[in-house]
């Protein structure tokens, strides 16, 4: 009879343990998106029971209760079919979601540019007496402030990626 080496045994000894910890492990948690569609459908439903989304999650979207879930999902064929519908219903919220996050952006779109940005000439005499790039800052911040209020931003925001207002502002302030 052959003896095994340290090594062999050493692996085989690893490989046992990690087989023994894999089947240890709790079943995974719902995504929080899964988790929201279920929160949605729940909502939907009435079925909330006054639950709020912090009790919700910890009840059933733990790890603990997607290994529940999964336990429901074990149960006899004549126990199926009442697993299913609730899995439609889940994805029909998840499906609505992305239209009803369409409309919110659009009825929440700032109004289109009525022009171009408008920038300062020179440093406001009332922040002459600061450092030039404290003075630069303000000088274009109460600028952009009479643009935002004006609607005439020319599409920038204050600072982006590219230039934003203030670099372009400052640019221009320094000559």
């Amino acid at each position: 009879m052959r003896v095994l080496r340290y090594e062999t045994r050493a692996a085989l000894v690893t490989a046992a343990a990690l087989l023994t910890w894999l089947a240890a492990t709790p079943a995974q948690a719902l995504t929080a998106q899964e988790c929201s569609a279920k929160y949605q459908a729940a909502k939907t439903d009435g079925t909330l029971n006054g639950q709020g989304w912090n009790d919700f999650r910890k009840e059933h979207c733990g790890a603990a209760a997607s290994a529940d879930s999964k336990a429901a999902e074990a149960k006899p064929a004549d126990a199926k079919p009442d697993a299913k519908p609730e899995a439609k219903s889940e994805a029909k919220p998840a499906e609505s979601k992305p239209e009803s996050k369409s409309k919110a952006k659009s009825a929440a779109a700032p109004a289109v540019p009525q022009g171009p940005a408008v920038y300062p000439t020179a440093i406001d005499a009332k922040f002459a007496q600061e450092k030039p790039t404290l003075a630069r800052l303000h000088t274009c911040a109460q600028q952009w402030k009479a643009n935002k209020a004006a609607n005439t931003t020319g599409g920038l925001r204050w600072i982006q990626k590219g230039g934003g207002y203030w670099s372009e502002c400052n640019k221009r302030l320094k000559g």
